[in-house]
């Protein structure tokens, strides 16, 4: 899954069934469950002091804001094909950069929106600094972006490949 300058987000067609599952559990099954434990929380008595009925409202709201964040993001979502194998940085590449060209200094990170990030690669976004830098440029290719302190860094692109999952 990418997200493009135009607020469209790009997902493979496994990402989209993914996110829709959730979205339908969230806002089926979950919405059920989350009601039980509020009403039995209720019955407990006085509500000023009632820590599992609190407890169970702040889940339903955290619950119902990833709804809301589903919601847009599907809506806005377009499913397609994994980018071409063409060696050009963009959304939904495993990219691989070396730092100030040295090629022992490496870094390997998919570009694409958070809501992607998983534990198996680190994910930067197309909107973060160094994902503005890399963007459109090709292996081999030189690429300068800004560090949260002010000043520039130089990477050259090693390496850069379709996510494949």
């Amino acid at each position: 899954m990418t997200q493009t300058s135009e607020n469209v987000t790009w997902l493979t067609q496994e990402a989209y069934n993914q996110l829709k599952a959730e979205l339908e559990y969230l806002s089926g099954p979950a919405r059920v469950e989350i009601a039980k434990k509020i009403e039995a929380a209720r019955e407990e008595g006085d509500l000023r002091e009632n820590g599992g009925y609190h407890a169970a409202k702040e889940e339903q709201g955290k619950q119902e804001l990833r709804v809301r964040q589903l919601t847009q993001l599907l809506d806005s979502a377009k499913v397609g094909e994994a980018p071409a194998d063409d060696g050009v940085v963009e959304p939904g590449m495993v990219v691989t950069i070396a730092f100030d060209g040295d090629e022992d200094d490496t870094l390997t990170f998919l570009m694409a929106s958070r809501e992607y990030a998983s534990s198996d690669i680190e994910t930067y976004s197309p909107q973060s600094p160094l994902g503005v830098g890399v963007n459109g440029k090709k292996v081999g290719d030189e690429a300068e972006y800004e560090l949260p302190n002010g000043k520039r860094a130089m990477v050259r692109i090693l390496e850069a490949k379709p996510y494949s999952g």
